[in-house]
């Protein structure tokens, strides 16, 4: 079940630890799980969890197999935590709680997640009534009364029933994706050198000739936004060395996970992040109200 055809995948391997004598008399055995990142006609590299590099000569194997990726503790991490965490980005925003739910307006952002209500949770009030403040608050400010809800959740259950639909016909859900930074940084090439860096704590944005993005951090949790490639620079590997650039600028102010946002259907997109260790922690969408 071993063979080149496991570089890149998830193993565990059995080896001997030659001279060594095990606790029944015969020879000590061992055993290394991780991701291998080399096959050799010696032999395999292991690198763990803990960032270690193992190397097993073959004749040394007793047996191995892929094994499933492990569930990453931050998808256990409340929907609500990453979005009030992007919170960060917008310097100009307005926020107002209503119950478990958060208000958001930013008139001179252009971003809906600025400019619609965080609708997790438990608003403190019927259905009827936390519906028509919502819509209060976006109109009162010459916004559209928006709601974001995640998937499958009874909040959105609670909007469907009452009648919203879906902002922009046709539109895909958004996904959130999360990943450990240290990982996705073994992943990346070194931070470019030659990146434009404008630092606006606890904000930046990096960029590279043909691609850009922006990150934020809010305690140990630093967003990604709006990475972009310049449609004749793609496939260049430029959108990588922003995102590392991003990565080691979160990492030297001390966040430790990352977190970004991309349509479901954006498959470029979602093959990249997950090439880096991103996975999927919850899908959302933006309704609005019924039209009259």
């Amino acid at each position: 079940m071993l063979g080149p055809h496991v570089v890149g995948s998830r193993i565990v391997v059995r080896h001997l630890l030659p001279g060594r004598t095990g606790p029944s008399g015969g020879p000590a055995m061992s055993d290394v799980l991780g991701t291998c990142e080399e096959w050799t006609d010696d032999d395999l590299a292991v690198r763990r969890e803990d960032g270690t590099l193992t190397r097993v000569p073959h004749d040394l194997v007793v047996t191995g197999k892929p094994v499933p990726p492990r569930s990453s503790v931050l998808v256990r991490v409340p929907a609500a935590r990453l979005h009030r965490a992007g919170l960060a980005m917008w310097a100009g925003l307005e926020t107002e709680p209503l119950g478990d739910w958060l208000l958001r307006s930013a008139p001179d952002e252009p971003a809906r997640r600025a400019n619609s209500t965080l609708a997790i949770g438990d608003p403190g009030l019927p259905d009827a009534e936390a519906h028509a403040a919502v819509v209060d608050f976006h109109r009162a400010r010459g916004g559209v009364p928006l709601v974001a809800v995640e998937v499958g959740s009874p909040a959105h259950a609670g909007f469907e029933a009452a009648g919203w639909v879906r902002h922009r016909d046709g539109e895909d859900d958004s996904i959130v994706m999360v990943a450990s930074i240290a990982l996705a940084r073994r992943s990346l090439p070194a931070e470019p050198d030659d990146a434009e860096e404008t630092d606006d704590d606890p904000r930046v944005a990096v960029s590279v000739p043909g691609a850009r993005g922006r990150a934020a951090y809010d305690g140990d949790w630093l967003g990604l936004y709006s990475i972009e490639t310049d449609p004749e620079h793609r496939r260049q590997g430029l959108a990588q060395r922003v995102i590392s650039g991003l990565l080691g600028w979160g990492a030297e102010h001390g966040a430790r996970s990352a977190y970004l946002q991309t349509h479901a259907s954006n498959e470029p997109a979602v093959a990249l992040y997950e090439r880096l260790g991103f996975v999927v922690h919850h899908a959302y969408r933006y309704l609005v109200p019924p039209t009259p």
